[in-house]
């Protein structure tokens, strides 16, 4: 409690301006958006989308521009909040002050300044009241903020799973259609009947080749020739000798 009588800051505190930090922009349109995109349908746009391909890629951008925004915005909401918490402590100290002061103007027998003083603190009081509700309704508005960005969140990553997972599948499918093709189609039977084609002529002419050979005179072998005989068993005489092996 002060220990002197001293109103004198009372002119200067009755024109204190009670109003609460101004508020940016909650963005609502934001979050109404976010929650039309969560209440929306996307397995009914994609079956009446000309290109089902493009609106989901449409729909994924979306949901990220969203969640970039709302959370920047959710940001500035607490901020916003922090500062309503700021300024109802800040007034509760002033009805505090005001108290006070009442207290000791009674003492004093100055019942004209303790009512000033009372009067003052009921301002302070009233006003505090005010800022408690907008606080609590901000966060109130936080709380489902955060909600909507987790739920968000969950599509937007079930949605990249999904798109993932499709197109994983398209393109097996595009590649088995791709082998099947190729299979059933003409031109792998077309070019094995050309290798039947290149195998037929290739016989043929290797049955050209031997029927050419047939009738030929055989090539004379060096052991047929008398003179190359009689050298022959010459030489072979001698390695007998030389080996003490007799003649057979």
């Amino acid at each position: 409690m002060a220990t002197r009588l001293d109103l004198a800051p009372l002119a200067a505190d009755s024109a204190r301006s009670y109003a609460a930090p101004a508020i940016r922009s909650q963005s609502a349109r934001l979050f109404s958006r976010m929650r039309d995109i969560l209440a929306a349908n996307l397995s009914e746009m994609l079956d009446h989308s000309p290109e089902p391909e493009q609106m989901i890629r449409m729909i994924i951008c979306e949901m990220e521009e969203t969640l970039v925004h709302a959370r920047a915005s959710t940001a500035r909401l607490i901020a916003d909040h922090k500062e309503l918490l700021a300024a109802r402590e800040g007034l509760r100290k002033i009805a505090e002050s005001w108290h006070e002061k009442a207290e000791l103007a009674v003492s004093r027998d100055r019942d004209d300044l303790a009512r000033q003083a009372l009067v003052e603190k009921g301002k302070a009081d009233a006003r505090a009241a005010e800022i408690a509700a907008e606080s609590d309704a901000l966060a109130k508005s936080i709380d489902t903020n955060h909600a909507d960005i987790t739920r968000l969140q969950t599509k937007l990553s079930e949605a990249c799973r999904r798109r993932s997972a499709i197109r994983a599948r398209l393109e097996s499918a595009e590649n088995s259609i791709r082998l099947r093709e190729i299979l059933n189609g003409g031109a792998l039977h077309d070019a094995f009947s050309r290798f039947d084609d290149l195998e037929r002529k290739v016989d043929a002419a290797e049955g050209h080749a031997e029927a050419a050979a047939l009738g030929a005179e055989p090539e004379p072998r060096p052991e047929d020739d008398p003179v190359v005989a009689a050298r022959i068993d010459a030489e072979l005489e001698e390695l007998r000798k030389k080996t003490a092996r007799p003649a057979a």
